[in-house]
């Protein structure tokens, strides 16, 4: 019997689940971590650098939550600043001029909004990560390895191929807000569940990704073979288009999401 909406949500918040600083190490070979945005700090809450896949070398970018509670704190929950996203920009800029793939590991409930965020460009760094995605001449590959949660998630979402594992989650909102809006009621946050079609199923019926990556019952060892393994076969798809191809190829994977779905419905 597969899992309800909610349970895989609860899931996805697993307390002992794999961060994005284990799968990196899983993966790759070697991983040089690179730190700050050169404007105004370095974010914890996302991890970036060179990474080394089957001699290899690629840019990775991954938002980061930790562990234990010192971790939670120290990398602000996954909730990334501008500066966060900022650190991004820099280091998709350092893979275009290097023609480096870049791969990037979300998990994050969102984007932090506490004052200070809002005041530095929360909503411009945002943007501008978006906007810049959209355009790299590099393969770009995102995947959601636990929440994928509103636009603090789509950040690092515009890519060629978008993947989730099995129990991961990506919505606009948090179930529990959700419920808040609609109901006015948080308790409802399972109904809401159901309602946002969050699932890593639905999302790829709805064609907003091309990849549902199996969890082997929380095998980590296994999951990581197999995406490596799967890493490994879209970089060398990648290398058959030309520099000027990718954005474009980007361009029209985003213009026709939906498309399918609403003729299929009809």
């Amino acid at each position: 019997m597969s899992a309800s909406a909610y349970e895989r949500v609860r899931a996805a918040r697993e307390k002992n689940r794999p961060t994005s600083l284990d799968y990196i190490g899983a993966l790759f070979g070697t991983f040089l971590e690179c730190h700050g945005d050169r404007r105004f700090a370095d974010d914890p809450a996302i991890v970036g650098g060179i990474a080394e896949l089957q001699g290899r070398p690629v840019t990775v970018i991954a938002i980061e939550k930790g562990h234990t509670t010192k971790e939670h704190l120290y990398r602000n929950f996954g909730a990334p600043n501008p500066e966060g996203y900022r650190k991004a920009l820099r280091l998709m800029g350092q893979a275009e001029k290097f023609h480096r793939p870049v791969i990037c590991f979300v998990d994050t409930s969102g984007a932090f909004c506490g004052i200070g965020a809002e005041e530095r460009g929360q909503g411009q760094a945002i943007a501008e990560s978006m906007s810049t995605m959209m355009g790299l001449q590099v393969p770009v590959l995102s995947i959601v390895i636990g929440e994928g949660g509103s636009g603090g998630a789509l950040a690092l979402c515009v890519a060629d191929q978008v993947w989730m594992l099995e129990n991961a989650i990506y919505s606009v909102i948090s179930p529990e807000g959700c419920a808040s809006i609609l109901w006015r009621d948080a308790e409802k946050a399972a109904e809401a569940a159901e309602c946002l079609k969050l699932t890593a199923d639905s999302a790829l019926e709805f064609g907003l990704i091309e990849e549902v990556i199996p969890e082997f019952q929380g095998n980590h060892e296994q999951t990581c073979a197999l995406l490596q393994q799967k890493i490994s076969a879209w970089l060398h798809q990648s290398q058959s288009l030309h520099c000027g191809q990718y954005a474009q190829r980007r361009f029209n994977r985003f213009r026709k999401i939906g498309t399918d779905f609403v003729q299929n419905a009809k």
